[in-house]
């Protein structure tokens, strides 16, 4: 390859992973096409070495760049339409494409080597990058190697319900609501006519999108995304249709973060803007609620409390997470029909 390109004045770039052993490399080079003019270059050169050494490659004065991954970003050299990469299996698949993408910037047919020592030798999520490398080529892969890339590692816990750090202490709901908050105090300022701002509801219950019910990362992303952007039943109704209409019937964390939602959006119509389970009670806070309100609230929820210095309604609620969610559930069909006017005595 190094021979068919200097012969026919193309350059070569030859990624070799370690620092202290690139100049060996350099001279294996050497060994092989004794006439090639190599050039050497990685990140603990000096900076006027370092410019001299690309300077002097981009002026054609040399048919092979040997580096380390410094050439990952930033590099546009049109006449170099090879590429050769010592052990890509210790790339990640991002850096790799990266890399990949030094080549082939001109009309020039490019080409790219990607070596490793044996099939044998290669663990699997290696060999899975690879390939991943081996089956998109064709222009405009990068969005599909990202989501390959994303399926391989994993996303983490951040949608699961194993979380840890903040996001432990926020959710990826109350997540999704600081992001609609914060976007519509931006908004505000443009006018009238936002949407109502989203409340918080902390219950303490398992909800969220299990990975045994929806296995692949962007569709739990999406799905997550339409829950919490959801702003009518009707909304949540057709996220669940096809829920189990793609997966199946939903398990008992997604039924809840549904039912979550739900009451999410009941009860910020009413004018709420907190609802907390806290010592033995779940509280919503932030309510303007009339005499004739409150008395409606009282029959439509027995024990039901309303102190209208504080705007608060409160019930008491058992420790159990079921007991939390039904009484929450409760809370948001009885405080919707009290703002509609629509309450009926039971």
């Amino acid at each position: 390859a190094i021979r068919r390109e200097k012969g026919r004045g193309g350059q070569v770039f030859y990624l070799h992973n370690r620092v202290e052993s690139l100049e060996q490399a350099a001279d294996r080079l050497r060994a092989i096409v004794p006439d090639l003019r190599v050039v050497v270059a990685h990140g603990q050169m000096g900076e006027s070495d370092l410019e001299e050494a690309m300077l002097t490659f981009m002026r054609g004065e040399a048919d092979c760049l040997v580096a380390t991954t410094i050439i990952e970003s930033g590099i546009d050299i049109p006449s170099a339409n090879t590429l050769i990469v010592e052990r890509a299996d210790q790339l990640g698949l991002a850096q790799a494409y990266q890399i990949r993408g030094r080549v082939g910037r001109s009309r020039e047919r490019a080409f790219a080597y990607l070596l490793y020592p044996s099939d044998e030798a290669l663990s699997e999520e290696a060999a899975t990058r690879l390939a991943t490398l081996a089956d998109h080529t064709e222009l405009g892969s990068g969005f599909r190697i990202a989501m390959r890339d994303l399926d391989i590692r994993g996303a983490g816990n951040l949608l699961g319900d194993e979380q840890s750090g903040h996001v432990a202490a926020v959710g990826f709901e109350l997540y999704c609501q600081l992001i609609d908050e914060a976007v519509a105090e931006l908004t505000a300022a443009e006018g009238p006519g936002t949407e109502p701002r989203p409340i918080r509801v902390d219950v303490d219950v398992d909800a969220y999108l299990p990975s045994a019910y929806i296995p692949y990362e962007a569709a739990k992303i999406d799905i997550h995304r339409r829950i919490a952007g959801a702003r009518t039943g009707g909304d949540l109704a057709r996220v669940k249709d096809e829920l189990v209409d793609r997966f199946g019937p939903v398990p008992e964390p997604v039924a809840n973060l549904l039912s979550l939602q739900k009451a999410r959006i009941a009860i910020g119509q009413s004018g709420a803007d907190a609802v907390q389970f806290s010592a033995g009670r779940l509280v919503a806070t932030g309510l303007e609620l009339d005499s004739e309100a409150a008395e409606a609230l009282r029959k439509a929820i027995e024990g039901v409390a309303y102190d209208w210095r504080s705007g608060e309604a409160s019930i008491a609620v058992s420790g159990d997470p079921k007991d939390r969610l039904e009484a929450l559930g409760a809370l948001g069909e009885a405080l919707s029909t009290v703002r509609k006017g629509m309450l009926s005595v039971s």
